[in-house]
């Protein structure tokens, strides 16, 4: 199977010269994780990822694509092999990533998403997914409080590469924090066009967190999870016990390198 054949040929792009706050709409608008950048003649420059986008703290600010565009990990062409790119991916922690015509041609024609390798696979092979769940899921998860403060939060997702976190009263699953939310909400982050790099104000998690969070049950079978992950469109899902307590999380890379072992 190629690259070609699963990869989102529609994902939008961007050009370089455009404006930053642009970037942040596009992104905000098609609930997207990355959006490429390229020249007029649609040769790929990099990318621009919602922690980019986030950076920028003023609706009018001058800044340009280019000014926060990065270079992506890896470049995929439409003739690769998807498995492989698939593992090249995971090694690098990528969930995204641009696709060219080839190597020697950079023209940008689309983007391979973790999800586009899961959901051919649960339509070519689901009974690689029966399994519980609770058999590939990260026992040692990282949460936060409802009463913890957004750029905290925040930093934390920075640091350790989170996109989101489940957040925990109690031991009790209350709610979940992604960076859409974060990017949704307007909230003001720490940017580069502050000197001291500091929010304008404070508030906490409670105030931005989604409470409606789809969970599962750590006897649900891999591909359920899978399929919710792709018709809700979420990166990650919770799971509890009969009593709500948090007790693992699963995200599609788990699911991928279960697919790919």
């Amino acid at each position: 199977m190629r690259v070609k054949e699963i990869m989102d040929k529609k994902h939008p792009f961007i050009y370089d010269d455009e404006l930053a706050t642009k970037a942040r709409a596009i992104i905000r608008d098609f609930a997207l994780r990355i959006l490429p950048v390229v020249k007029e003649n649609k040769k790929l420059l990099g990318i621009v990822s919602r922690g980019d986008v986030m950076a920028i703290s003023s609706s009018v600010s001058p800044i340009k694509v280019k000014g926060i565009m990065t270079a992506p990990k890896h470049i995929a062409a439409m003739e690769d092999d998807a498995a492989s790119t698939v593992k090249k991916m995971i090694r690098l922690d990528e969930w995204y990533v641009p696709i060219v015509n080839s190597a020697q041609d950079k023209t940008y024609r689309g983007v391979l998403g973790l999800e586009n390798f899961i959901e051919t696979s649960l339509k070519a092979n689901p009974n690689k997914l029966s399994k519980p769940v609770s058999e590939i899921m990260s026992k040692n998860v990282v949460a936060c409080s409802p009463d913890d403060e957004i750029d905290n939060v925040w930093r934390l997702m920075q640091n350790q590469s989170f996109a989101g976190l489940p957040v925990v009263k109690k031991d009790k699953l209350v709610g979940i924090i992604t960076q859409k939310d974060l990017l949704e909400s307007g909230t003001t982050l720490p940017t580069f066009e502050s000197q001291k790099g500091r929010f304008r104000a404070t508030s906490k998690i409670s105030s931005i967190m989604n409470t409606t969070v789809i969970a599962a049950k750590p006897s649900t079978r891999i591909s359920e999870v899978a399929k919710l992950m792709i018709s809700k469109n979420i990166g990650r899902i919770p799971i509890k016990d009969g009593n709500g307590r948090l007790i693992g999380i699963v995200d599609r890379e788990d699911i991928v390198k279960l697919l790919v072992k």
